[in-house]
This record gives structure tokens, sequence and C-alpha cells, in this order.
């Protein structure tokens, strides 16, 4: 049988999510599922994506706070992984903003562990100063993804009905 794929989860995947597209109060089993494949260790997040979310009181850090099995911490590996990015990709981060700071790290682990990076940034372009995942991932040719495609990889499903149960 085939190994599973894994995947590495950036900050905006989970900040976006639950302010737009897979909000609690719209899409609750979104919420559901993620946490099932992360206790099944298919879906995870450095430890820094946790930071960053959890620098803001709200109802998303919250319910990260009660899942610590959801974050991987740092390891050698993934300190070594890091150091090859930041020498190369420098601008990655830009710590002037405090922006981006866990964006070398989603590469790093998910390069450390063999998983798929998901991120909602697109490509930054040929004449733009900053570089995002996804130009470090492409010039790496390391594999990427949004968070529509990782539904549609695991086989998430999303299904409509009113909250009050009337048509």
């Amino acid at each position: 049988m085939a190994e599973e794929r894994r995947y590495c989860l950036d900050t905006n995947v989970f900040i976006e999510g639950w302010n737009k597209y897979y909000s609690m109060d719209l899409c609750p089993t979104y919420w559901t599922i993620l946490d099932q494949l992360a206790q099944q260790d298919r879906v995870f997040a450095p430890i820094e994506v946790k930071r960053e979310i959890t620098q803001h009181d709200d109802g998303l850090a919250g319910w990260i706070k009660t899942r610590p099995y959801l974050f991987k911490e740092i390891t050698i590996e993934v300190q070594e992984y890091l150091r090859e990015i930041m020498a190369k990709y420098n601008r990655l981060v830009d710590s002037t903003r405090q922006r981006s700071i866990a964006d070398p790290w989603v590469i790093a682990h998910a390069m450390a562990e063999k998983a798929i990076v998901v991120t909602k940034e697109m490509p930054a372009g040929p004449n733009s100063r900053r570089v995002k995942i996804p130009d470090v991932c492409s010039a790496l040719n390391f594999p990427w993804i949004d968070d529509f495609q990782l539904a549609r990889e695991i086989g998430i499903q999303f299904s409509a009905h009113l909250a009050n149960g009337s048509a």
C-alpha cells in the first residue's frame, strides 16, 4: 500500500480559513476533519505557526491551544534545512515588520518530514522584492499547494444546509 501524503500547513491556512472560507459558524466539520488528520499525523504545522496564531486571543487561538499534537518541534534536521533556506532566501522573512516569521520554518519542517507545503500565498512574481513560500518551494523543486488543493487531495467535500433545518 502506498504511503499517505503528509502536509505542512502555513499560518495563513489557519487564519484565513478560520476568518473567511471555513469559519467555524459555516464549516465546523472542516475543523473536525483537520483535527482528525492532525491526530493521524497527516497534517501538521511548525511550532512557530502556533506562536504566530496565539499572538491574538481569539477563537482560533483557543482552538489551536487545545491541539498540541498538531505542531512539530524544531529538530536538528529542521535547523539544517532552515539554514540552507535562509542562506539563499533571506527576504522570505520581513524582520522589520515582524511578518512571515514562520515561513522558512514551514518549508524546513516540510522538507524534514517529506511533506507537502500548504499555503494561501501565491508566487510573488519576477518584479517583486518580496520572496514568498511558493517562490522558494519552486526554486528548490519542492511541492506546494493551496488549501483548496489540500481539500481535493484529502477528499474533503462540503455540503450546505440551513442551520434551523428548514428549506
